[in-house]
């Protein structure tokens, strides 16, 4: 297998293509969040990738959990980072889904790994077995007690997977994104051909609209928000060689808006929607 331009955030777009669609946490508009199931689906619906967040259980487990605390996503309550993974395990992470009809997802009492929480590592098994080019978006979250250990770990668990080379036909090509720039520059350190995300959001001082980012980043996370209020932020960054991602991109109109400025990527709760809309 040959890796693609010396792992940069290569996979460039010709103009006109499609953005990709990227589904967030997983299918979390019909299926619980960073759950098997909702990545299953995710890959069942023919999506461009899918992406996750990762913390550090207490015993260095690296879990696919957004909050900080266990309570709103599963039915115990703790920090994350205080519990260890046999503990995480012992809990249900999906009875807390209902659809929008006040139904369960569907076939989930049929679906035993159903409310079990998902690791880094059995994710990227179940991508692994694809065997497909899907970009794979990897947000670490900050600030956290283990500080520069959640990127060592997560190192060790893309080298497990041949994962930190470049990106190879038939196996995930990994982005690690974060709001942290000291985390960024850490996986540059770590790992320095797994192409990084500087993610922005909404209010953020550090913002810049001249397109400009970091040394060593060349894809910038975008805050929907953002580019709703300030379109030209994204010509500013395309004018700069940048790749555009935008999250979390749901409604229609955004879809459109994200069209029309030939953004790279659109991360979303609703893959189906989303590339019924594209099609």
């Amino acid at each position: 297998m040959q890796a693609s331009a010396a792992g940069s955030a290569g996979e460039r777009r010709q103009p006109g293509d499609k953005p990709r669609v990227v589904a967030h946490r997983g299918a979390s508009d019909t299926h619980a969040e960073h759950t098997l199931a909702a990545y299953t689906t995710a890959f069942g619906l023919g999506v461009d990738g899918i992406e996750c967040d990762v913390r550090l259980t207490a015993d260095h487990h690296l879990v696919c959990v957004h909050d900080r605390r266990a309570n709103r996503t599963s039915n115990g309550k703790g920090v994350i980072s205080t519990l260890e993974l046999a503990r995480l395990e012992e809990l249900d992470w999906a009875s807390w889904k209902v659809l929008d009809d006040g139904t369960a997802p569907e076939g989930a009492d049929r679906d035993p790994e159903r409310g079990r929480i998902l690791t880094l590592r059995k994710l990227l098994a179940a991508l692994v077995d694809q065997r497909q080019d899907l970009l794979t978006l990897i947000e670490t979250k900050h600030p956290t007690r283990y500080g520069g250990l959640v990127e060592r770990q997560l190192v060790t668990v893309l080298r497990e997977f041949g994962l930190t080379t470049g990106d190879l036909s038939q196996l995930p090509h990994v982005r690690v994104m974060s709001f942290s720039l000291l985390a960024l520059m850490r996986m540059r350190g770590l790992a320095p051909q797994v192409p990084l995300v500087y993610l922005v959001e909404m209010g953020a001082p550090r913002m810049s609209f001249d397109g400009s980012l970091p040394t060593g980043i060349d894809i910038v996370g975008l805050d929907v928000r953002i580019v709703r209020r300030t379109p030209s932020i994204v010509r500013a960054h395309q004018r700069r060689g940048h790749q555009v991602y935008v999250w979390t991109v749901n409604e229609p109109e955004d879809v459109e808006r994200c069209v029309e400025l030939d953004v790279d990527v659109m991360i979303t709760d609703r893959p189906r929607d989303v590339m019924a809309l594209l099609d």
